[in-house]
C-alpha cells in the first residue's frame, strides 16, 4: 500500500512548478540613486533651494512608500479591516503639528505681530468638497499622497486616478472664482484661539485628539478580540 502512495507523491512533486525566483533589483536601485544624485547636482547649479526641495521630496517619498501612509486608508481601514494603525498615525501627526504651529502662532501673537498661517472659511463648500473628495478617494483606492506613491510603484489604476486628479483640479481651479463669490465669501473664518482663548483652544484640541486616539485603540483591540 505504501508504494502507490509514494509514487503518487513523487508525481505530484515532479508536476509542481518550482517557485519563481525573485529578481535582484539592486542594480536598478543603484542606477536610480545615481540619476537622482546627478539631477540634484543639476538643480543645485540652477538654484540651491531646488536641490533642497528635490532631496526633501525623495526622502518624503521614500518614507511614504515604506510606511504605506495614506489618509484614505486611515479612515477606511477601521471600517473594512478593523485596523486603526494608520488612523492613529494621522492623529499623532496632527497632534505634533498642533504643538509646532501653535508655538509659532503664539510667539507671533505675544510679540504683537500678524499671526502666520491661512485661516480658511468653513461652510457648505467644505462639506461638498469633502464628500466629493471622499467618494473619489475611495473609488481611486487612495488619497493624493497614496495615489502618488502607487504611481511610483507602477499601479495602472492609480495612474488613471492621477490623470483625473489633475483634470478635476483644473476644473476646480477654473470654477474657483464662482465658488469663492457664491459659497466661500459668505462663510465664516473661525480661529479657535479668538473664540475660546489660547489655553482652551490648544489644550482642548490636544485632549480631543487624545480621546479619538484612545477610541481608535479601543476599536483596534475590540476587533482583534
Amino acid at each position: 500500500m505504501d508504494q502507490p502512495e509514494n509514487s503518487l507523491k513523487s508525481r505530484i512533486k515532479s508536476s509542481a512548478k518550482p517557485a519563481a525566483k525573485k529578481k535582484n533589483q539592486l542594480g536598478y536601485g543603484i542606477a536610480v540613486l545615481i540619476i537622482a544624485v546627478i539631477f540634484g547636482i543639476f538643480l543645485a547649479n540652477i538654484k540651491a533651494p531646488l536641490a533642497v526641495r528635490w532631496m526633501f521630496g525623495l526622502a518624503f517619498g521614500f518614507v511614504l512608500q515604506r510606511s504605506r501612509f495614506c489618509f484614505t486608508a486611515a479612515m477606511r481601514d477601521p471600517v473594512l479591516t478593523g485596523s486603526t494603525s494608520l488612523l492613529r498615525a494621522v492623529i499623532i501627526a496632527i497632534a505634533v503639528a498642533t504643538v509646532g504651529f501653535s508655538a509659532i502662532q503664539f510667539a507671533a501673537f505675544t510679540a504683537g505681530k500678524p499671526i502666520p498661517g491661512n485661516i480658511s472659511p468653513v461652510g457648505i463648500h467644505t462639506l461638498i468638497g469633502g464628500i466629493l473628495f471622499g467618494i473619489g478617494a475611495v473609488i481611486a483606492g487612495g488619497c493624493a499622497s497614496g495615489t502618488l506613491m502607487r504611481v511610483g510603484e507602477a499601479y495602472t489604476m492609480n495612474m488613471i486616478a492621477l490623470v483625473f486628479f489633475i483634470v478635476g483640479s483644473a476644473f476646480g481651479a477654473y470654477n474657483f472664482g464662482w465658488a469663492k463669490a457664491n459659497l466661500i465669501k459668505s462663510a465664516p473664518a473661525i480661529f479657535l484661539p479668538d473664540v475660546l482663548g489660547w489655553p482652551v483652544a490648544f489644550f482642548g484640541q490636544l485632549l480631543m485628539l487624545f480621546a479619538i486616539y484612545w477610541l481608535a485603540l479601543w476599536w483596534d483591540y475590540r476587533k482583534a478580540a
